[in-house]
């Protein structure tokens, strides 16, 4: 817009009908992929838009055009936030491995193995079923070879195993893994804690897997701890995650999920994370693992899938407690991953009804508390109707 061209009285009504016209023909097919960030800016400029529309018409009169329906059209917002998400999600079933790697009850493999194959049943189709790590610092992922080699082969479904060393990878491959899983972490304090190396070592090691997984023709999977703030460190510089991301990518990871460690996270704080790993990394190659520590998992996905991101890890139950935060609860609960995408019309092909009965058997098995609110209220409701 030109000052030429709405420089005078008559062009007063030109320059009104333009910004009408502006808004009314707006490309909607634009915003199938926008951010939260994008549409946040965007509602920005309607508000903008709009109130100079109403001060040009209440400076010059009505002049030849009607506004009200104007901020009938703005309320397209609200199905543009919808089609921002995703159609599906593919779902990463972590509570084999993540959930129960740090139980204090020790877990039989055969109960290990039901638990799997139930879950297999639900539809999942993504299950990360142990870790070939030390017996000495993990005992309860002390049977991962004879988890790993019993489970009942579902077609379609992947059973994966984080495989932190090579001597992990090997013995990972032996027992019939389909994908392994590495981690790297944006906090060199927590790295220093955990596998007492610098992040440039720890990736180094990963390196190791990934060039034999490379060799064997088995797909590697990245882990990026602490992405939202360590428990050592504080608020985490997600320029920091996205090198570590791009790290990951660069040594061969098909996929790379962002994991909130302490659940510390916000929408705020992850929109943060995803802006800069969005930079080098492109959203099909992205995850995101929540905790929910601070109540805060939900909303996060929510986040992640309005930039595009189509893949969630999640627990079945809630299993897996934070260990930065005593009594708080860990990852967080595929049923309520589940009911929220299913409410939002987002494919998953998981049977809800299943899964909660999955989550219940594992639960009581371990004699604690089921931490899905939905798994809460579905059973509850079961319990009261067969009274």
């Amino acid at each position: 817009m030109t000052a030429k061209k709405y420089g005078g009285k008559h062009n007063e009504n030109q320059l009104l009908s333009d910004l009408v016209n502006l808004v009314r023909c707006w490309n909607w097919s634009y915003c199938v992929n926008w951010t939260a960030e994008m549409v946040t800016v965007a509602l920005e400029c309607r508000t903008k838009i709009v109130s100079l529309i109403s001060g040009l018409c209440r400076q010059y009169g009505r002049l030849n055009v009607s506004t009200a329906s104007i901020r009938t059209d703005f309320r397209l917002y609200s199905s543009v936030a919808a089609s921002a998400l995703p159609r599906s999600v593919r779902l990463v079933e972590v509570g084999p491995r993540d959930g129960l790697q740090n139980e204090p009850m020790h877990v039989p493999t055969a109960v290990k193995l039901e638990f799997i194959d139930r879950l297999a049943a639900t539809g999942l189709k993504n299950i990360e079923a142990t870790s070939f790590v030390s017996a000495k610092w993990v005992p309860q992922m002390a049977d991962h070879s004879e988890v790993m080699a019993g489970i009942k082969r579902v077609d379609g479904v992947t059973y994966s195993a984080l495989t932190p060393n090579l001597k992990g990878f090997q013995a990972a491959v032996a027992a019939g893994a389909m994908e392994v899983a590495i981690f790297g972490t944006a906090s060199e304090s927590f790295c220093m804690k955990n596998a007492n190396c610098s992040i440039a070592v720890s990736l180094q090691r990963c390196e190791a897997v990934t060039i034999a997984a490379r060799e064997a023709g088995i797909r590697v999977r990245g882990y990026v701890s602490c992405v939202c703030g360590c428990p050592y460190e504080g608020a985490i510089d997600p320029k920091k995650v996205a090198q570590v991301s791009l790290s990951l990518k660069e040594l061969g990871c098909y996929e790379v999920s962002l994991g909130d460690t302490i659940g510390i996270g916000t929408p705020g704080s992850w929109s943060a994370v995803l802006t800069e790993v969005l930079q080098v990394l492109p959203v099909e190659e992205l995850a995101v693992h929540c905790h929910d520590t601070y109540g805060q998992a939900l909303p996060n996905i929510l986040t992640a899938l309005q930039a595009g991101v189509s893949v969630v890890d999640a627990s079945v139950g809630g299993l897996g407690g934070c260990p930065y935060a005593r009594g708080a609860s860990g990852n967080v609960a595929t049923e309520d991953v589940v009911y929220m995408l299913h409410g939002l019309n987002i494919h998953t092909g998981v049977d809800l009804e299943k899964l909660v009965e999955v989550s219940d058997f594992i639960c009581t098995y371990l004699k604690r508390p089921n931490m899905s609110k939905v798994s809460q209220a579905l059973l509850a409701s079961s319990s009261r109707v067969s009274k």
